[in-house]
């Protein structure tokens, strides 16, 4: 009986040590033009001892100036109109290593305390499992959920709620 014991602990421990692979992604930072390259810039910032990368995520002219990705009710599908919002802070991230971010889940203030909780942690780990699937290492993104706690705007309906119902990118140090 204790061999059968540990025959079948071997094998669960084996099926639960199985690694998922990480599909390949292009790399679209190659090649002149395309916004990415850092080379000949300050990377340490003028004078402000931050790096030069935030003059980049703060240009209004480029889609990382951008930071919410909103939800549908009860959901925590990232929208393909946010897709290459969140591709792009995905490269990025990838072609800055020393950036990191922490995504905030937000919902708005319909369903229970836990239930927000639960879904504002869906919803920041969605975009994160997109951004690792596009690049992005894992230690650079750290997700948690905010749940109804930070809203964007105050009341009731449709209009409030919809703000609300967001994950937030902020930016380590900015």
């Amino acid at each position: 009986m204790r061999k059968l014991l540990c025959l079948a602990l071997i094998v669960l421990l084996s099926a639960c040590a199985s690694q998922t692979t990480l599909p390949d992604v292009d790399d679209l930072s190659s090649g002149p033009g395309n916004g990415n390259d850092l080379s000949g810039s300050d990377l340490m910032g003028s004078d402000s001892g931050r790096p030069g990368y935030f003059n980049q995520l703060n240009d209004p002219n480029s889609i990382l100036s951008q930071r919410s990705v909103f939800y549908d009710f009860d959901s925590y599908t990232v929208k393909s109109e946010y897709r290459e919002l969140v591709l792009s802070h995905a490269r990025f991230l990838r072609d800055n290593p020393a950036a990191s971010v922490i995504l905030q889940g937000n919902t708005d203030d319909r369903g229970s305390r836990e239930y927000n909780l639960a879904l504002g942690q869906r919803r920041a780990d969605s975009v994160k499992n997109m951004m690792i699937l596009s690049g992005a290492q894992d230690v650079q993104i750290e997700s948690v959920s905010l749940g109804e706690e930070k809203p964007r705007a105050l009341g009731h309906g449709e209009s409030t709620w919809s703000q609300n119902r967001r994950t937030d990118i902020l930016y380590r140090g900015e």
